[in-house]
């Protein structure tokens, strides 16, 4: 762990490599979001964008789930809402900061999903760029469980475009869980595995995003982030001309060409 992190109470930042391995600790709670997570997770998210040594992130959580959402005891306990930011909104801005954080990091973010992921728990499941599922995972929106709208901390916008409007429409106006295979199933998930599988996976999938260019890797998730939501063809044709563009300049697109003639592994610099 870096000096950085090391004053974190509620996640752990493993750095294996050039991948950061965070993992949400509050095993007690079934990992739910108190105000102190929602701290850590903003600076951790927020020194992402700078930092080209990271060039993947994995998340997941300690104990027997993933994250069970909001603390409702701690925030049944508050007797204000104090948190001076958020855009004004106090702690539901504070909150919904994390998620916009986690997009617009330049690193892919690979969710590994065990037991529940509820409410703003989801919303972390939802928000990374890849997600793998443990055969115990069940995933809802717990909101309008609540009294709430479901439409909170970015789901209604990640959800519909993930499973499709029908599928996100049914879980979030019902607050139903959706199990591993039918997450398979919808695409809500890349795959299903037992859950002691997981880590091993979540290897396989940092060990092939770190094959990647540092640059391809990062333009990759930036550009599909634009033309997932592009006007037209055109618009997405020019972001992808645009970052192929830059690619081709670089000396790893040289070094990846030679690696590729040779058959070997490519030895990218990032330059």
């Amino acid at each position: 762990m870096s000096a950085e992190h090391s004053a974190y109470q509620t996640i752990v930042v493993e750095k294996r490599g050039a991948a950061d391995w965070v993992t949400l600790n509050r095993p007690h709670a079934l990992n739910a979001i108190s105000t102190q997570m929602v701290h850590e997770m903003n600076d951790y998210f927020g020194r992402l964008y700078h930092d080209g040594s990271v060039r993947v992130v994995v998340l997941r959580g300690a104990g027997r789930a993933f994250c069970a959402g909001l603390d409702i005891k701690e925030r049944a306990g508050d007797n204000g809402d104090t948190i001076p930011f958020g855009g004004g909104y106090g702690f539901q801005g504070f909150l919904a900061d994390v998620y916009i954080k986690m997009r617009r990091c330049p690193q892919p973010i690979i969710a590994l999903v065990h037991g529940a992921a509820a409410g703003g728990g989801f919303a972390f499941a939802l928000a990374s760029d890849v997600r793998i599922a443990g055969e115990s995972a069940r995933m809802n929106s717990a909101f309008i469980k609540l009294g709430l709208s479901s439409c909170d901390m970015g789901v209604s916008y990640f959800l519909p475009r993930i499973v499709g409007a029908s599928v996100a429409s049914e879980l979030m106006l019902t607050g139903r869980f959706i199990t591993a295979p039918r997450a398979l199933a919808t695409g809500l998930v890349s795959e299903v595995v037992p859950d002691a599988n997981l880590e091993a996976v979540g290897e396989g999938y940092v060990e092939d995003m770190l094959n990647a260019s540092p640059i391809g890797l990062r333009m990759t998730k930036e550009g599909l982030a634009f033309a997932i939501d592009a006007p037209s063809l055109e618009a997405a044709m020019a972001i992808e001309n645009r970052n192929q563009t830059m690619c081709a300049r670089t000396q790893d697109f040289a070094e990846g060409m030679r690696a590729f003639m040779e058959k070997r592994k490519p030895v990218y610099q990032d330059k």
